[in-house]
């Protein structure tokens, strides 16, 4: 059995920025496991700009992002597999992988951080009605297909969700010469960053029709057209709305799911994002194991990814030279609005010149307050112009905040007037 320090499962931009971040620690016995034929992850497929303007201070495209991280493992001479699948992971931080060079393989890790990205929700997550016909694809597929492969999904196509690989793919198929009849969203409100909306669809006159969705799937061999219908406030089609769109192609942009069936092995606790919950260190309720990235909760920018994967990688190395943290914790609660937060609890103990918290709100609101208490004591009230679930939201707790309220049990991130 080969014997580890830190493995890190996942190659992508948060598996290489938590290695990173370990090695400069001092922590030389680093293996990363990636199950595709090549490092940096999805952010090879995505060649459009808009990377990097936080970590680096400029912009880059997904694969120059990921290309500066991936130099960087090499010249650290960090290890990494490739091509190898990771098929078992239990609580003894003992690893179970597959690959074509070595067969099984069995690792034993100190220390686990888990970086598994996520995936897309597919058709039968949705329950569409119509034949199983071709022509039906997830965005991210479409977005491999037309960037890795060279090849053209459809020629007329309708998207059906609006986060953010969505708007993007509406720019792209239309750029290389389809036409994108229209975006339909199920929500009153769009699921995406508003520079995506107004970059990927308003400049290029693509239709975006919220609180609508796809109720029927026509053609039998391959896509004809889609029926769509307008929604009421409980998401139902409402019976006389409909409208027939021909089309040869439909993108499913119906969400991200993050990526763990290993963390549920492994017993980890996972939260209501659909990944682990984690303290102020990215660590899991199992000693020794971290996670970061979308493996934790779908972020908009892989900056933020970075960000948080350096912490991974960080505290993973403390654990490795044997740092203990007081068990006492803060938990922070989700109030009116707040969807979650990332982290779940805070040991005060461990907070360095203060702690990063991420959320994301439940519905849009216009002119309200991000407001944060300490049990009952107010210490932050700060007004934005806008809150949308499409954009993820950072606050700074400083460390003076948990100085001045020492005997703090909860912390609460609500929406207020």
């Amino acid at each position: 059995m080969q014997q580890y320090d830190i493995v890190i499962i996942g190659g992508g931009p948060a598996g290489l920025a938590a290695a990173i971040k370990a090695k400069e620690e001092g922590i030389d016995n680093i293996l990363i496991l990636e199950r595709d034929k090549s490092l940096g992850g999805i952010l090879n497929q995505c060649i459009h700009n808009g990377f990097g303007l936080h970590t680096f201070k400029e912009e880059l495209t997904g694969p120059e992002y990921a290309q500066r991280f991936i130099d960087k493992i090499s010249d650290m001479k960090v290890d990494y597999k490739l091509n190898t699948m990771v098929i078992d992971l239990n609580e003894d931080k003992i690893i179970t992988a597959v690959n074509d060079e070595d067969g099984i393989l069995e690792i034993k890790a100190k220390s686990i951080i888990l970086a598994m990205g996520c995936r897309e929700r597919p058709r039968g997550a949705i329950n569409i009605p119509g034949s199983r016909c071709a022509g039906i694809y997830t965005a991210g597929t479409a977005q491999k297909f037309v960037n890795i492969e060279g090849e053209m999904p459809g020629r007329e196509v309708v998207i059906l969700g609006s986060g953010d690989i969505g708007l993007i793919m509406a720019r792209r198929m239309t750029l290389e010469g389809a036409k994108v009849k229209a975006v339909v969203e199920l929500m009153p409100y769009s699921g995406g960053l508003k520079r995506n909306i107004v970059q990927c669809l308003d400049d290029f006159g693509i239709p975006l029709k919220l609180a609508h969705t796809v109720t029927k799937i026509e053609g039998k061999d391959r896509v004809t057209g889609v029926n769509i219908s307008k929604v009421d406030d409980k998401m139902r089609p409402i019976r006389g709305t409909e409208e027939y769109i021909p089309c040869d192609t439909l993108l499913l942009s119906v969400g991200l799911l993050p990526e763990n069936e290993l963390s549920r092995k492994a017993g980890v606790k996972l939260g209501v994002t659909g990944g682990p919950e984690v303290d102020e260190r990215m660590g899991t309720n199992i000693e020794g194991v971290f996670a970061c990235g979308n493996v934790l909760h779908v972020h908009d920018l892989v900056d933020f990814v970075t960000e948080e994967s350096y912490n991974a990688g960080k505290n993973a190395a403390d654990y490795i030279k044997g740092k203990k943290v007081n068990k006492e914790v803060v938990e922070l609660i989700p109030g009116n609005g707040v969807s979650y937060t990332v982290p779940k609890t805070i040991h005060v103990d461990n907070i360095n010149k203060g702690v990063d918290i991420r959320f994301r709100v439940r519905n849009v609101f216009k002119d309200k307050f991000i407001s944060v208490y300490f049990d009952n004591k107010q210490v932050i009230h700060r007004k934005k112009r806008v809150l949308a679930p499409g954009e993820m939201e950072t606050l700074k707790l400083a460390e003076g905040m948990f100085e001045e309220n020492p005997n703090c049990k909860n912390i609460t991130i609500k929406i207020e007037d």
